[in-house]
């Protein structure tokens, strides 16, 4: 019998010495993935950028090593530029997003200087014009744009359709006022634009779209009013593997696609190129973690299908509840066991819904075995709650067979400690 090994790591005996549920990552995957963009893209395309989008995973640990590896960030929120600045990351390596950004939030990043704000609506170009101004400095914007694309993924993380919470419509009337305002303040310098057009994407057509009608509102704002587009910020959403999904792409399969595009686009149309920017986020950290549980309770109902519940659940990956994401999970300490039966993994928070696995096949199992669900690296830790009162679990990072702490298990003394 021998036990699942994850990046050189027994994780059998990761869950006995920090116990379960446990968030387990592999730095040398991030480094991999990190060092492909620099290989593909950064060093491969002049003028150009990457950022890591942190809100598929953000801890103190996770920005130095995206600090170490020479990346960009993309945040936000308060909180995460806050974990930022605690590791020292290059404020002019950070791009701000977010869609309803607070007063205090802007006025925080405008003091420290961040490289860039995606700017979402015209309340939002007016609250930052006037942060900026108290400040006495020019902050850099870029509009962030709906391109009308609709991305072939769950409706609840496509971004890019036109109807979306997010950005400014692909609107002659609407885009050019905006330029417009943007061009007349004084503490603003209007950069250009971003576009995101959805996540956990298979395919390149989209952005390929994407890129032609970017080109075309390049194409406009420049003869209409002068503005010359300096950087296109085209998102990310590249897709990784669950269950069902494709295996995940090179990034050059997508990168590639927007770079040649883009050039494609610029010479029809007489522009320069401009700096590119891209941001992965799951592409990044999703293949790269997964999280071990104890399994507990096994309920058989004859005919029907045989429950096995564990020690975690929607509290700590509330996906398969929100948008019905699958998974992949091997029972740890029996990895090469024969696979006769089939269950459903069941979470222990008090919701028929909490379900994090429908007919996994598994060998005999009994409560105590250990289940590591695969590729949970990304919006898993970011997305976990207390719900019922679960404590958060803890966060292990492990690279080239070590393993090190770098998140601790949340106690019931954390859950209160803001209470009165």
């Amino acid at each position: 019998m021998s036990n699942f090994v994850f990046y050189g790591c027994d994780t059998v005996e990761l869950a006995k010495k920090y116990g379960t549920p446990l968030y387990v990552m592999s730095e040398d995957f991030i480094v991999d993935r990190c060092r492909e963009i620099r290989k593909d893209f950064l060093e491969k395309y002049d003028n150009t950028m990457a950022v890591y989008a942190s809100k598929a995973f953000l801890t103190k640990e996770m920005a130095r090593i995206i600090k170490r590896e020479g990346l960009g960030m993309d945040v936000v929120s308060g909180g995460e530029l806050y974990t930022a600045m605690e590791v020292g990351f290059p404020m002019d390596m950070i791009v701000f997003h977010g869609n309803n950004k607070s007063p205090d939030e802007i006025e925080m990043a405008v003091k420290n200087n961040v490289g860039r704000f995606v700017v979402d609506n015209i309340r939002e170009l007016d609250l930052i014009e006037d942060i900026a101004g108290k400040y006495d400095k020019r902050v850099n914007i870029l509009f962030r744009v709906c391109p009308g694309v609709d991305a072939h993924t769950h409706k609840y993380i496509q971004t890019g359709q036109v109807d979306s919470k997010f950005g400014i419509p692909l609107n002659e009337n609407i885009m050019h006022k905006a330029v417009k305002k943007a061009m007349s303040c004084k503490h603003l310098d209007l950069k250009g634009f971003h576009f995101h057009i959805g996540s956990q994407l298979h395919e390149n057509e989209g952005y390929i779209m994407a890129v032609k009608k970017m080109a075309e509102l390049m194409k406009e704002l420049k003869d209409d009013i002068g503005f010359i587009t300096k950087e296109l910020n085209t998102g990310g959403g590249y897709g990784i593997h669950y269950k069902d999904d494709e295996n995940r792409k090179n990034l050059a399969f997508y990168t590639d696609a927007i770079m040649n595009t883009l050039e494609e686009e610029c010479n029809k149309h007489g522009l320069q190129k401009p700096f590119v920017i891209i941001e992965p986020g799951r592409w990044i950290v999703g293949e790269a973690g997964i999280t071990l549980y104890t399994i507990g309770a096994i309920k058989e109902i004859p005919g029907v299908r045989t429950y096995v519940s564990i020690d975690g659940g929607m509290g700590d990956n509330p996906r398969p509840s929100l948008y019905q994401a699958k998974y992949e999970g091997i029972i740890a300490n029996k990895a090469d066991e024969k696979l006769t039966n089939t269950v459903t993994v069941a979470g222990k928070c008090c919701e028929s819904g909490d379900i994090l696995i429908w007919d996994l096949e598994v060998p005999e199992i009994k409560p105590g075995d250990i289940l590591a669900v695969l590729a949970t690296g990304a919006y898993n830790y970011s997305m976990a709650s207390n719900y019922n009162r679960n404590p958060r679990p803890a966060v292990v990072m492990i690279s080239k067979g070590m393993d090190r702490l770098i998140v601790k298990r949340e106690t019931y003394e954390d859950m209160l400690r803001n209470e009165i």
